[in-house]
């Protein structure tokens, strides 16, 4: 098997964990969500458990995250690889989470219903549509140095480009968490009694163009340096058949 179909199968092995996760993962928040008669989030009292589930929740949701950076770790041989797989695997398991979470309970019903996206250290707050552009950007992103990594030479931006998403996703986290921010000084009972009326979208949008960056870059790069074997390649093809003339 070549490097180019090992990467491939690779993938597609990522991608396929994530799908399983996925629907582990809208199997578990059904059972919740039923369980308190919260299967759509946003209504009255969005986050009534309480006590050992409360906290058996919150770990759940951090032992999510690890394997999804386990799973990147198991794939990529390298550290950008590395990370490149783990985006890949976040990116799908959270798209179709949703997906699933559409089959089993009818929810969310539009890109638009605000959902519970995550609860630490405070409740997160969006429509579906935003998590799911993040989700997108990184599997795009993590497809991009995982397949095509051979033809993407190493830069003195990189680091730039990265410091620069960082800041778009403290950005994003801000807003997700705009509301619980607000409400803190209340304490955390009134945390869990928010729910959000709006979306801040231009600042989002802001965002998530902040994040993007590395993604933009990671795509420049792997075109220029197509283009410049291509004309690499016209150029001895010129030479040799000069040779011949």
């Amino acid at each position: 098997m070549t490097g180019r179909r090992r990467e491939r199968a690779r993938w597609m092995l990522v991608v396929t964990f994530a799908a399983g996760m996925a629907w582990v993962e809208a199997a578990c928040v059904y059972y919740l969500r039923v369980m308190v008669d919260r299967v759509e989030p946003y209504q009255p009292d969005p986050l009534p458990i309480r006590g050992i589930l409360g906290e058996v929740e919150l770990v759940r949701e951090g032992a999510t995250l690890l394997m999804l950076a386990m799973t990147g770790m198991l794939a990529g041989r390298t550290w950008r690889a590395r990370l490149g797989y783990a985006a890949i695997a976040f990116g799908s398991w959270d798209i179709l989470y949703y997906v699933f979470l559409r089959i089993i309970s009818g929810w969310p019903a539009s890109l638009f219903d605000w959902d519970i996206l995550f609860l630490l250290p405070l409740p997160w707050w969006g429509p579906v549509l935003a998590p799911v552009c993040i989700a997108s950007l990184m599997i795009v992103w993590g497809t991009l140095v995982t397949q095509w990594h051979d033809r993407i030479p190493a830069t003195r931006f990189t680091r730039a480009s990265w410091g620069v998403s960082w800041a778009g996703i403290l950005l994003a986290l801000g807003v997700f968490m705009a509301d619980s921010i607000r409400a803190l000084p209340a304490g955390l009972d009134t945390v869990r009694q928010v729910l959000p009326t709006a979306f801040n979208w231009p600042v989002f949008g802001a965002a998530l163009l902040l994040m993007a960056t590395p993604l933009a870059h990671t795509g420049w790069r792997s075109l220029s340096s197509t283009s410049r074997r291509e004309v690499s390649g016209s150029r001895r093809f010129d030479t040799a058949l000069s040779r011949y003339e």
